[in-house]
């Protein structure tokens, strides 16, 4: 691993002695006949946001260096408890935003791997571990997933508690899930959601069978609509092209729809700035130096926003959800959309664009991004599926539906 780690830089916490250590206590306690989780023995990577109490949690930033929490987060407590073998932390751009970390796309390592979930994806695509959990505010999972081609899927808001992650932004925060297949991925899900009273957006509700849901058949096939967005026309030309291809190979099963007013990006944006300036007050007062202009531009951005302008962005998400939730009760199974504007940017000042994620982040639907596909440059480049709130489950087997009806045909 550490032969890898030295191109890719996908951990910036890595004891190995210490993963060992906890192989060897899941080992023993499988042969002591005692019952074992879902992912006994199972190593996974973990965000470098989401605390945990043997190892440091520095959110990417030198303001928070050393850090070494009290407790783990739950979804953290959640995969111990099922057997996981927490493999260290995956790097994570500055409190998950946009400047970039120190890791390389392990595809190509002079081209980013997306953010902020860096680290994950890599992780993950590189072969270090089967599973990690990173997060999304804006695309920080769908994107990485993406430009790594890996699976990415951010649940429904709500989901997966975020009790000991850092709040960058109660209202978009999710925690943010990447495999390496969609079985993997169910499994990954069913283990992490769940109530929390530490998180108020989590709800008590039944242990759900995401594995059983998306291994079956569906009852009738899926029918896809495709959202281009207004984006479209910013796409790389090699995507374009792709994902014409795509709708080819689907043919009268998908068909394309117009939804998404320019607006809602904007919601997105004032949403975010005005509620990280809030949840980085701290930092900012004790040292705004230290942090990136990119970031500080950001926390200027929501200190100055009228109360007026935030308060009618949050009043016009729940018109937009019940349009889309519409599509999804009366036509679609699913909309495919772009994950990027195509496949990772070369260089390493930038993690890439987030807008193809941003508005569906807004709304709490559930995402998953699928690697079915590859640039002129020979980089991965995802599909992006969008379900209804709480039809995870659903997402997951119309993706590996999806998935299926390609490769066969």
């Amino acid at each position: 691993m550490k032969k890898v780690d030295d191109e890719v830089r996908a951990w910036t916490f890595l004891d190995p002695e210490h993963a060992l250590a906890q192989a060897r206590a899941a080992d023993a306690e499988r042969l002591s006949g005692a019952p074992t989780g879902l992912l006994h023995g199972v190593p996974v990577g973990i965000k470098d946001i989401l605390d945990t109490a043997d190892m440091p949690t520095e959110n990417g930033s030198v303001l928070h260096a050393g850090r070494t929490p009290s407790r783990d987060a739950h979804a953290v407590t959640r995969l111990r408890a099922e057997g996981a073998v927490i493999m260290g932390k995956t790097v994570t751009t500055e409190f998950a935003t946009r400047a970039p970390g120190k890791t390389r796309n392990p595809h190509n390592p002079a081209h980013t791997p997306g953010g902020s979930s860096s680290g994950s994806a890599a992780a993950v695509a590189a072969g270090m571990v089967p599973l990690a959990l990173g997060s999304q505010t804006g695309g920080s999972t769908i994107r990485p997933a993406s430009y790594c081609g890996v699976y990415g899927l951010k649940p429904t808001h709500g989901l997966v508690s975020r009790g000991g992650m850092f709040q960058l932004s109660r209202s978009l925060d999710h925690v943010g899930l990447f495999a390496r297949g969609i079985e993997d991925l169910a499994v990954l899900l069913e283990v992490v959601a769940g109530h929390d009273p530490d998180d108020p957006d989590t709800r008590p509700r039944s242990r759900a069978p995401y594995r059983a849901v998306a291994a079956e058949a569906a009852p009738i096939t899926p029918r896809l609509g495709f959202v281009k967005t207004p984006r479209w026309a910013d796409m790389d030309p090699d995507a374009r092209e792709a994902f014409g291809e795509l709708a080819d190979a689907l043919g009268e099963r998908m068909e394309e729809v117009e939804l998404l007013a320019d607006e809602a990006w904007e919601w997105h944006r004032l949403t975010m700035d005005v509620e990280l300036a809030i949840n980085l007050a701290r930092e900012w007062e004790h040292g705004r130096d230290r942090l990136s202009a990119s970031l500080r531009a950001r926390i200027e951005s929501g200190r100055a926003a009228r109360a007026y302008d935030y308060l009618r962005a949050r009043a016009g998400v729940p018109a937009l959800l019940a349009s889309v939730t519409e599509l999804f009760e009366q036509q679609f199974d699913a909309l495919v959309t772009p994950a990027t504007f195509g496949t990772a940017p070369a260089g390493l000042e930038s993690t890439g664009d987030p807008a193809f994620c941003s508005v569906w982040t807004l709304l709490g639907v559930p995402t998953l991004s699928l690697p079915l596909m590859r640039g002129a440059n020979g980089l991965p480049l995802g599909v992006q599926l969008v379900g209804p709130r709480e039809g995870d489950g659903r997402l997951l087997r119309t993706g590996r539906w999806l998935v299926e009806h390609l490769t066969r045909d």
